[in-house]
């Protein structure tokens, strides 16, 4: 996982939307790179029981979005500001529950990390090759959306969890901009915007 190309990304305008901010920790563990994840409690108002990267809403007391990712991740899981290494960020983006946000990447140490009953149900470090595997990935185009109209969405099977989502898409834009990996070029199937999810 080459993560020195995230470090020429260009800032962009978050201008609309309450700002928010996540970070994608990369973790070495046994000598190949992982991603932590967290599982959003199920008593959560927005996206419970989903999995994502740790962050939310930009506070007061935060002077950048770097900040308002690395305060989160704190708050998720115990990750200290001082033990992350923030080597580049990925696309803004919206949700459906109306935040822009940025996702930053980061370095963080291989140790256990504790997550905050009131905000994580567990934490998942999942290993990018399992991530990369073909026979753990698929997609499928969504079609006539109010919001989003036609978009595709990309779902990770790994490990007993499932990546889809916003976050889906994070992990997406990593992995293509740090391996070798590519999502293919058709999605799975096209469906409804209600139809059932594979999750």
């Amino acid at each position: 996982m080459d993560l020195s190309g995230l470090r020429r990304h260009a800032p962009q305008s978050l201008a609309g939307r309450r700002e928010a901010a996540v970070l994608a920790p990369v973790i070495a563990r046994d000598g190949d790179a992982h991603l932590l994840f967290t599982k959003r409690a199920a008593h959560l108002g927005e996206h419970p029981g989903q999995m994502s990267f740790p962050g939310g809403g930009r506070e007061p007391i935060d002077r950048t979005l770097t900040d308002t990712a690395l305060r989160e991740a704190d708050e998720e899981v115990g990750m200290r500001p001082t033990e992350v290494d923030v080597v580049g960020r990925l696309d803004d983006t919206r949700t459906s529950s109306k935040y822009a946000v940025r996702p930053f990447v980061g370095v963080a140490p291989d140790r256990e990390y504790v997550p905050d009953e009131s905000e994580v149900a567990e934490v998942a470090v999942l290993p990018v090759d399992a991530l990369t595997d073909p026979a753990n990935y698929e997609s499928e185009r969504r079609v006539g959306h109010p919001e989003y109209g036609d978009h595709r969405v990309h779902f990770f099977h790994v490990g007993g969890y499932t990546v889809w989502g916003v976050t889906g898409r994070m992990v997406v834009q990593l992995l293509e901009r740090t391996t070798d990996w590519r999502a293919p070029a058709e999605p799975d199937r096209v469906v409804g915007a209600d139809a059932e999810l594979p999750i």
